[in-house]
């Protein structure tokens, strides 16, 4: 197996597997294998390529330009690099590390509950109630040996370091794994758990307090003290009522010597395992219970004791506290990087709405009424041969700059550029009765900003440029089309193209619409006045049309 392991500008910290067969592309774009929360990676940055049992990286995107920022190897900038075991690729402010002689990661095993009736138990601690638990409070006043005080007081410093080492890792880790591994760590060195079980909810599921539905807990880390018992171990069930129990108390469960209690004698998990003492802890914040950590103890002679089991939910207890804010940090990198990416194209209410709500944009689409607009720039083509490259460039960033912004002022979404022209959707994906007089005003608004956009390019020393609008109202197939890894918001049908082909009728700082259109918008300010029908193609009558008469508004 050969991982890469990264570490992006924000400080999220993960692994990816690299695939033997296809590319891996990396950068800040979200359809990226490897997608970096970096404002300083490129959309495309780099990818990485097998090629005759090598991997190579390459600086860019496959078939197309090189990254701004340049990919860096061992420190030294590369363009193409044979990666050898240990090599620290840097891409701005992120660092991915190398590795191919790396061991596969050891899944957690599947385990299996069982569902039967929970017996007595010897102790059950609320787990609120932890913090303020004889664990931190000083040792009983009660006369005892000063040897036995002297233990008891070194028993406790112990304990109090063993939660401020794992205070301090976790506060500066935001990787699950991490979490878990130093969390285990540390009730395998405080108590004598045989086996320690971290049992996770996934982030979207409902553990909710309160709830007995435990069916999304996964398990996410398991560590076994004897290896030779480690096979067994991972082969025994974990009582369901246990953990059930738990949740829904949100409280700290000590089961004490199960086979010696008849009440649990029909527990078949506990009685077949021969398990002798058992804790169950919370994950619990004040919002949700996020799994439980489950320990056992399958020695007849020694068995958990109360210091124990408020050790346990100790640790418990700081570990709900770093999921949650792992989780968070994970949500807010990802949620940062998709509103950077759909804020260039979607108006800010329906990049909230993706965000709040990712499950409706998945690949598909609806028909629904929208209003298609198309603008191009004229005479283009012959303003580009006689200008150089980089002063187009220019050129359009500003115009497309100043139309973007137009378009998403008036609830607009920009569905994507076209070499010098745009397409953007009024209606989609929320639709409202005023889709076409926004449309309408959005394209006169976008024509009398022409003039200032003209006034700054003859100050930079470009072309003045014109352009025409047209727009069509009606039905469209409109979602995300595409595949799985790679697609767009987008709309489709003859509704988009009747629009393509009234843009393409529009002379120089015309605005033409259908008349599907002019009855939509039929409030707005704006007047329409006929003009000749034209012939389009895959339609057999002349299409009806109407000119926008925009100067018109307050004198302009």
């Amino acid at each position: 197996m050969t991982l890469l392991h990264i570490t992006d500008a924000s400080g999220r910290e993960w692994q990816y597997q690299l695939p033997p067969q296809t590319l891996c592309t990396i950068g800040r774009a979200p359809d990226n294998c490897v997608v970096l929360n970096d404002p300083r990676a490129s959309r495309y940055h780099a990818y990485i390529k097998a090629e005759g049992g090598a991997f190579v990286i390459f600086d860019g995107k496959p078939g197309g330009p090189r990254s701004a920022n340049h990919v860096f190897v061992g420190g030294e900038q590369r363009y193409e690099h044979h990666l050898k075991d240990g090599d620290c690729i840097t891409i701005g402010a992120s660092e991915l590390c190398f590795n191919r002689a790396a061991a596969p990661p050891p899944h957690p095993p599947n385990v299996s509950y069982d569902d039967k009736p929970l017996g007595g138990t010897q102790l059950l601690v609320s787990a609120s109630d932890v913090i303020h638990s004889a664990l931190l409070a000083a040792p009983a006043t009660t006369p005892q040996a000063p040897t036995r005080e002297l233990e008891a007081l070194r028993s406790k410093a112990k304990i109090l370091g063993l939660l401020y080492e794992m205070s301090q890792t976790l506060s500066s880790v935001f990787s699950l794994d991490a979490i878990f591994d130093k969390a285990t760590e540390i009730i395998f060195r405080a108590t004598p758990a045989d086996r320690v079980v971290a049992l996770l909810a996934d982030e979207g599921a409902t553990a909710a307090v309160g709830s007995e539905e435990d069916d999304d807990l996964r398990v996410v880390s398991m560590r076994v003290r004897d290896e030779k018992r480690e096979s067994q171990a991972k082969q025994q069930t974990i009582g369901r009522t246990i953990t059930r129990k738990v949740m829904r108390e949100r409280a700290a469960l000590l089961s004490q010597d199960a086979i010696a209690d008849r009440e649990f004698a029909n527990v078949q998990s506990i009685v077949s395992q021969g398990v002798r003492s058992t804790i169950c802890a919370p994950l619990l914040t004040e919002t949700r219970v996020h799994g439980v950590f489950y320990a056992d103890r399958l020695d007849a002679f020694t068995t958990f004791t109360r210091d124990d089991l408020e050790l346990v939910s100790a640790v418990a207890a700081q570990t709900a506290v770093a999921v949650e804010n792992a989780r968070a940090h994970e949500r807010l990198a990802r949620e940062e990087v998709a509103r950077a990416n759909y804020g260039r194209f979607l108006p800010e209410y329906v990049v909230r709405q993706i965000l709040e709500n990712p499950e409706s944009f998945r690949l598909g689409g609806a028909n629904q009424v929208v209003t298609v607009l198309f603008a191009d720039i004229r005479g283009f083509t012959r303003i580009s041969e006689h200008t150089p490259p980089e002063k187009v460039v220019q050129l359009l960033n500003r115009y497309f700059s100043a139309m973007s912004d137009i378009i998403f002022a008036h609830g607009g979404t920009l569905d994507k550029y076209i070499g010098d022209g745009l397409m953007a959707l009024f209606g989609a994906p929320t639709a409202t009765p005023e889709d076409a007089c926004h449309a309408v005003t959005a394209a006169v608004e976008m024509q009398r900003r022409m003039r200032f956009i003209n006034e700054e390019l003859l100050k930079a020393n470009l072309n003045a440029i014109s352009i025409g609008i047209g727009l069509h109202t009606g039905v469209a197939t409109v979602g995300y089309i595409g595949s799985e890894r790679r697609s767009e918001y987008t709309a489709i049908g003859d509704t988009v193209n009747l629009a393509a082909r009234l843009e393409a009728s529009a002379e120089s700082g015309q605005i033409l619409l259908s008349d599907a259109t002019v009855r939509a918008a039929e409030s707005s300010l704006c007047p329409f006045s006929p003009r000749p029908p034209v012939r389009v193609k895959n339609r057999a009558q002349p299409v009806p049309i109407f000119e926008a008469e925009w100067r018109q508004i307050d004198g302009a």
